[in-house]
């Protein structure tokens, strides 16, 4: 394989490239889990959410679960590459890794969804609960999965 100067990259080397690319892209992946997490962490303090209906409170448990997964999921291959990148196991890495990013990134879009429409339901009702349920997720849908699936 040829890089962008013209020289031949090696195995080894597009691997090291790759596997770094896919740190990379986590960092940005994962600050935006952790302050949706701290966020909903923040949300249980409050006399309002004790005051919350059952339904409100079993979500928002929803929510911070799929922020935890998402956080488990895209944090893996950071864990794995700090374990094994010494075994020479980079192809491995990068294989399971992306799929559990893709994992990561599903749950990080769920959990987004479920806030948001606790969010609309506080303010607006069950109806925007809904509605809101529904836009997020299609908009995380094609924008992460089906816009880039489209372009291969």
């Amino acid at each position: 394989m040829t890089d962008v100067a013209g020289e031949e990259e090696s195995d080894h080397q597009r691997l090291t490239r790759n596997v770094n690319e896919l740190l990379g892209e986590l960092r940005v992946a994962q600050a935006g889990v952790q302050i949706l997490f701290g966020f909903l962490l923040a949300v249980v303090f409050t006399p309002t959410f004790r005051a919350a209906p059952l339904v409100d409170k079993s979500l928002h448990l929803v929510a911070v679960l799929l922020a935890v997964l998402a956080t488990a999921l895209l944090s893996a291959p950071a864990a794995w590459h700090r374990v094994l990148f010494r075994a020479g196991r980079r192809q491995e890495i990068l294989r399971l890794g992306n799929r559990l990013v893709v994992l990561g990134l599903v749950c990080l879009a769920l959990a987004v969804s479920v806030t948001v429409a606790l969010i609309g339901k506080a303010v607006f009702g069950v109806v925007a609960m809904v509605i809101l349920a529904a836009v997020v997720a299609a908009v995380f849908a094609y924008l992460w999965f089906i816009a880039p699936w489209r372009l291969r």
